[in-house]
């Protein structure tokens, strides 16, 4: 059975309440230092869900200058190299499947990067590598923020 882009068991699901985005971005901080090489990061959410707040505090984590990320909504992939690993930011919102499966993203990883996809349910498979699945939404007591592994 196929629930849609990188569907899988997760071995350890967690939940975090944020405030602000610069709460959301510290939840992303502390995530990209536990990525491995040739990890992908599913960001599901709405507009303004707080995914690219998600991925600049993922860049800082990962030793890259925050206010170099922006959303790549127009030139779909953003590559910010850090000491230790690349971040790719994509951003999947205008594009259909065809057109995400002409990306060819899965060339994209590799031993020295890490990828943040955001809209991954444009996906037509999901990349074959270890994915991490961030799920943003607005809730009465603020941001809620699910990380599954």
């Amino acid at each position: 059975m196929n629930h849609g882009p990188g569907s899988r068991v997760h071995r350890f699901v967690e939940h975090i309440v944020t405030a602000t985005e610069a709460d959301t971005a510290a939840v992303g901080r502390r995530l990209a230092p536990t990525l491995e090489p040739g990890t992908v990061v599913l960001l599901e959410g709405d507009l303004g869900a707080g995914k690219t707040a998600f991925v600049r505090g993922m860049a800082e984590g990962l030793g890259i200058d925050s206010a170099d990320v922006s959303s790549p909504t127009f030139t779909i992939v953003q590559e910010y190299r850090g000491p230790r690993l690349t971040l790719q930011h994509v951003d999947l919102y205008r594009l259909t499947p065809a057109e995400v499966a002409d990306l060819a993203l899965e060339d994209l990883i590799d031993d020295r990067t890490v990828m943040a996809i955001e809209w991954p349910e444009r996906l037509p498979l999901a990349p074959a590598a270890t994915l991490v699945r961030v799920t943003l939404a607005h809730q009465p007591e603020g941001r809620v923020i699910t990380i599954a592994r």
